[in-house]
């Protein structure tokens, strides 16, 4: 595996950590529809699903890690989310949040943005 995907992974796993941690249930990781992926699906209150775009970065040189969700990510992941939530036959609100995760030999920084953006 790339050294990117591995980074990649244990920013996930982080986020996962994190999000146990401050009372979140995770639902499902990595579910995929169509060319979407979302990284982390969790449940705090029972009434929203939170929909988790995880980024991690080694180094923040060219930009913290949120300033890589791009619009078309955006459109894939809200693609994505409403599949979960139709095909799971939930009627809940879906919030989007983004964790930005630096992590190299010196630095472990986790940032929680939550409604991070809004669907369209």
């Amino acid at each position: 595996m790339a050294s990117h995907n591995e980074l990649g992974k244990l920013g996930e796993e982080i986020a996962a950590q994190y999000l146990l941690k401050s009372g979140y249930k995770i639902l499902r990781r990595n579910f995929y529809f169509d060319k979407a992926e979302i990284d982390i699906i969790a449940q705090k209150e029972e009434d929203t699903v939170v929909i988790v775009e995880v980024k991690t970065r080694n180094n923040s040189y060219f930009g913290d890690p949120q300033d890589f969700v791009t619009k078309n990510k955006i459109k894939l992941l809200v693609k994505a989310a409403n599949e979960y939530i139709v095909s799971n036959d939930l009627n809940v609100e879906v919030r989007f949040d983004i964790i930005a995760v630096l992590k190299n030999q010196k630095e472990e920084k986790l940032e929680h943005f939550e409604n991070a953006f809004y669907h369209f």
